[in-house]
């Protein structure tokens, strides 16, 4: 078994020996002792562990722990508001005491409110929803743990993506662990704060546009997930779809992506091959990766047939393709590229409506335009990595202009026969 494994699995035994015995008893003591002499051990190999508990499952330093696989006790502590535990530096005894004693009040009593949290000195053991990473605490003052989170950003999580994409660039194989840790941070994310959040990255320069667009369609296809009713384990499958569904352009030259002008027919060619050649990548290096492969193929194909590839025996595509296709075409007209300015939200809504049962499957775009429009206040949206999330609302006063209509911008109307209303490779 693993440091951290070790160090969890004594967590544990430690909550459930304080629960029968009082403070003081040698029993008690022992457990507790326990649990500190292995998390000193763990601190040897990794000086500053990270956990993030979601539902049964634990990331441990940005990758899954599979040893405790379905671990019954992160599903009760993420339920208790600790979502997320950090070690900032070497601890003490007193401080690990502290924390698991504040951990036993939260799982018996329930999830503390800001204003009941217990005051303690500073400590290098610090805990609550998703949030913690990357924020300041003055030391000066009591630590305020549990539910009162500093600023969430995305920064770790876009520089995972660039990093896979870079590997593959490089011609490397794709990670999927890396792949996986992005989608369940995504999703604690998103349920942190004991509300939900739909959290999506504005673009800052047009050469993060392909890092940007994954993060944003993954959380988008898991909001959408989440909405039409699918489990836990599907809506992760379903954001890792969404994550990986544009990977084929890591094969697509810089100067094609961010062309200002019309494409070429040879650049087209070489554009519309992506869908295809994101589900070879997948499939050469994780073949049980089967449902992102097929979403990576089938997320530019209309319901109506047409798209890209082409189907030489039409049929309809998966479930998880729908989502995907939505939500890809929705964040990318609300993005500026270098061909167009990004459109409205109501524009954006009135292009997925007008194309449902054409080119989007008409469930799919029914229940995205109603999830957008119940779900409109809990969309958190970024100017940059490192900023903390407006709420939605604030953003809207700055409203982007509609600027150049999407289809004027490059290749003419916007029922081009290419990708129907989506603007001429606005979602590729």
């Amino acid at each position: 078994m693993s440091k951290a494994a070790e160090f969890l699995s004594a967590v544990a035994q430690a909550l459930s020996t304080m629960v029968l015995y009082e403070d003081g008893h040698p029993s008690r003591e022992r457990a507790v002792d326990l649990a500190f002499d292995r998390i000193l051990i763990l601190q040897e190999e990794t000086p500053e562990p990270e956990f993030i508990f979601l539902g049964s499952e634990i990331v441990f330093d940005r990758k899954p722990l599979r040893e405790l696989k379905e671990w019954d006790w992160a599903r009760r502590l993420s339920s208790a508001g600790i979502q997320r535990l950090e070690f900032n530096g070497p601890v003490t005894r007193e401080e690990l005491d502290g924390f698991l004693d504040d951990a036993l009040r939260r799982l018996t009593e329930g999830t503390i409110g800001t204003g009941e949290i217990r005051q303690m000195k500073a400590t290098n053991i610090r805990f609550g929803a998703v949030g913690l990473k990357g924020g300041t605490v003055d030391k000066g003052e009591p630590e305020r743990m549990a539910t009162a989170t500093l600023s969430f950003t995305l920064r770790e999580e876009a520089d995972a993506v660039r990093w896979l994409h870079q590997e593959l660039q490089d011609e490397k194989d794709l990670h999927l662990v890396e792949a996986e840790a992005v989608v369940r941070s995504l999703s604690v994310a998103m349920h942190g704060d004991q509300a939900f959040l739909i959290p999506l990255l504005r673009l800052k320069e047009f050469d993060q546009y392909t890092t940007t667009h994954a993060l944003n369609v993954s959380v988008l296809t898991m909001a959408l997930a989440e909405f039409i009713g699918l489990g836990p384990k599907e809506v992760r499958s379903f954001g890792t779809a969404g994550l990986l569904h544009d990977l084929g352009k890591v094969k697509v030259p810089d100067e094609i992506l961010n062309k200002p002008g019309k494409l070429t027919a040879e650049e087209r060619e070489i554009m519309n091959s992506h869908p295809a050649e994101g589900a070879r990548l997948i499939l050469a290096t994780e073949e049980h990766l089967d449902l992102a492969a097929v979403v990576a193929y089938e997320h530019h194909i209309r319901i109506d047939g047409g798209g890209y590839p082409t189907l030489h025996y039409p049929r309809k595509c998966h479930h998880a393709s729908d989502l995907v296709h939505v939500c890809d075409v929705f964040d990318a007209l609300r993005t500026d590229r270098p061909y167009r300015d990004a459109w409205a939200k109501d524009r954006a809504f009135q292009l997925i409506r007008d194309g449902a049962g054409t080119e989007f499957d008409p469930d799919a775009a029914s229940a995205f335009l109603e999830m957008m429009g119940q779900w409109d206040m809990r969309i958190a949206e970024l100017e940059e990595e490192d900023a903390p999330l407006p709420l939605r609302g604030e953003e809207e006063a700055a409203q982007p202009s509609e600027g150049a209509g999407a289809g004027e911008a490059r290749d003419g109307p916007t029922d081009s026969p290419e990708i129907g209303g989506d603007p001429p490779h606005a979602g590729e």
